[in-house]
């Protein structure tokens, strides 16, 4: 059964058109903006704050398994920056590995030993994405994982076990799995799950293994379980409460509320969904 709109609120709203959402271990919700603005909002939403400015337009983000610092998809860019919490200091990470260069470094997302994925969606209208791996020294070293060719590799999520990462593929349309042999290169590759007329974007799991994929187009989040089942988990006819959702974060004082950026509008959204998450990377030292 869907999730009813009344569950939806406005948690924090004044944002430039925010593609992306992360949750840190202290609650609080960063989010970026289309002009290069990194938000912090308070973990009740009342406050919030520009922290910093990459000066290009900011895709997805990922907080360090240790949270301190965030690496953040810049387009404009066209590089992983990070950005060092306690200093509040920002640097170039990395802009390819060896002579290959990314095109669109879309989102970042890190392993529990601090090795970092980021999808390269490669060119528009062109199946040629790739997906990136960074070494866990976080030095910027790193190296092509998948060549795919990806149809606009976008969102990624480690699945709870680490035993595979998911990418949503926009024009595919829908979501591949890359096993993850136990040296740590890609495995196989299948379709886990495809959709009609939509466009998927970002992606997280839940405590029970269950998928969920935001849809810049339309304004939907799908679930999809471990036997690869496909519902709608909410769909917003007229785009007002959620527009546009292009990345999800679990999160909340339960950790049970789902957050969605929403490029179309200029808040961040807070689903009640009373369903508790997979604690990624930078929460489990939190014990979340």
């Amino acid at each position: 059964m869907a999730l009813s709109l009344k569950k939806i609120s406005y948690f924090r709203e004044g944002l430039d058109h925010p593609e992306c959402v992360a949750v840190h271990p202290d609650g609080s919700v960063w989010a970026g903006g289309e002009a290069g603005q990194i938000y912090r909002i308070s973990a009740d939403g009342k406050q919030m704050e520009e922290v910093a400015n990459t000066g290009g337009f900011v895709l997805g983000l990922a907080f360090s398994p240790d949270a301190s610092w965030l690496a953040i998809c810049d387009i404009g860019k066209k590089c992983v920056l990070r950005f060092d919490i306690a200093e509040r200091t920002m640097r170039e990470f990395a802009r390819g590995a060896g002579k290959e260069t990314m095109s669109i470094p879309n989102f970042p997302c890190f392993a529990r030993d601090g090795a970092l994925y980021v999808s390269d969606s490669g060119t528009f209208r062109k199946v040629n994405g790739r997906i990136f791996r960074f070494d866990n020294d976080h030095s910027g070293r790193g190296h092509v994982w998948h060549k795919g060719p990806f149809n606009f590799s976008n969102g990624l999520a480690l699945a709870p076990d680490e035993s595979a990462l998911y990418a949503a593929c926009t024009w595919l349309p829908g979501v591949e799995r890359i096993a993850i042999d136990p040296d740590g290169t890609a495995g196989k590759r299948s379709v886990f799950a495809k959709f009609t007329k939509a466009y998927p974007d970002g992606l997280a799991f839940d405590a029970r293994g269950n998928l969920y994929v935001s849809c810049y187009m339309p304004a939907r989040i799908y679930k999809v379980t471990p036997q690869k089942k496909v519902s709608v988990f909410v769909d917003d006819w007229d785009a007002h409460l959620i527009s546009n959702p292009t990345n999800i974060a679990f999160g909340g004082p339960k950790f049970d509320q789902i957050f969605a950026a929403n490029l179309g509008r200029w808040h961040i959204a807070r689903l009640d969904a009373k369903i508790k998450g997979s604690p990624l990377a930078c929460h489990r030292a939190a014990k979340i």
